[in-house]
């Protein structure tokens, strides 16, 4: 029986295909196939599954955890995951809400970059933005890069007002935070604030306690004079010009991000729970 012994994350450089993942992968599924009256929000495919292990290095017992933890995170949180068409968040998208870096950092993680100030809260609740962020990580979680390397976030918070602090009820706080604890099978490398009004304090408050050390940890905050510091995480090659950087306009990066959304809508469906019903 494969137990994923101390050490045993340098499977993480292992192709999925490969003897040791394959068996890896064969143990989780068989723990999962033994949950009796379980209905999984997927099918129990090998490169579903692998995502769990390389999210914990491939040790047994917590990408199980994490598995059980993101299945039941769906089931309990239909008004974010039941639905996971891109037409739903179109408003959002096209408002330029969201950034992806076209390259990676030097570690390999993937960066995203939310501006709170194109967020519109009069049109869209705190769910639809977490909408955007699951559907953004369902599809970042399919390259074999993010899932060893995990994600970074930078919040860009320039236009943070009372009616988004509204938003964020303890409920939504929890819901926030088991995503970026042990919810999704994918690595939070580090979270940026720029821009950070004293209005988002309280609101950070309320999520911090649900965090764990680790996250904690990984939780930058750089304020208004942002663009030295954030450079010391990211280098100017691949930051929007906007924010100090080499690359294109976060409008275009936008852009590009919500034109691959939408040509993921047929995926998307297929992984969405009323798909499954």
């Amino acid at each position: 029986m494969w137990q994923g012994p101390p050490g045993s994350g340098h499977l993480n450089d292992l192709p999925e295909h490969s003897p040791q993942v394959r068996s890896a992968v064969a143990e989780l599924r068989q723990l999962a196939e033994a949950e009796h009256g379980q209905h999984w929000s997927q099918p129990l495919t090998d490169t579903f599954l692998v995502r769990f292990l390389r999210a914990r290095n491939f040790d047994l017992d917590l990408a199980w955890r994490l598995l059980k933890n993101y299945q039941k995170w769906r089931i309990e949180c239909p008004e974010i995951s039941a639905d996971l068409q891109p037409s739903s968040i179109l408003g959002l998208l096209n408002a330029g809400y969201l950034g992806v870096l076209r390259s990676r950092d030097p570690h390999g993680s993937k960066v995203l970059i939310y501006r709170i100030g194109h967020w519109d809260p009069k049109l869209f609740t705190a769910y639809d933005v977490f909408r955007v962020s699951l559907i953004t990580s369902e599809l970042i979680v399919k390259e074999t890069e993010s899932q060893r390397n995990g994600v970074k976030v930078i919040f860009d918070l320039q236009g943070w007002r009372f009616a988004h602090a509204f938003q964020i009820s303890p409920a939504v706080a929890k819901k926030i935070a088991a995503v970026l604890t042990d919810s999704f099978p994918l690595k939070v490398r580090g979270i940026h604030l720029i821009n950070e009004p004293l209005l988002f304090h309280p609101v950070f408050a309320l999520i911090k306690p649900f965090l764990t050390e680790k996250i904690k940890e990984r939780v930058h905050m750089h304020g208004s004079n942002y663009r030295q510091s954030l450079t010391e995480h990211f280098p100017v090659s691949i930051l929007p010009k906007e924010y100090g950087g080499e690359e294109v306009s976060i409008e275009e990066l936008a852009k590009e991000w919500t034109d691959f959304i939408m040509s993921s809508a047929d995926y998307l469906q297929s992984i969405s729970l009323v798909a499954q019903e």
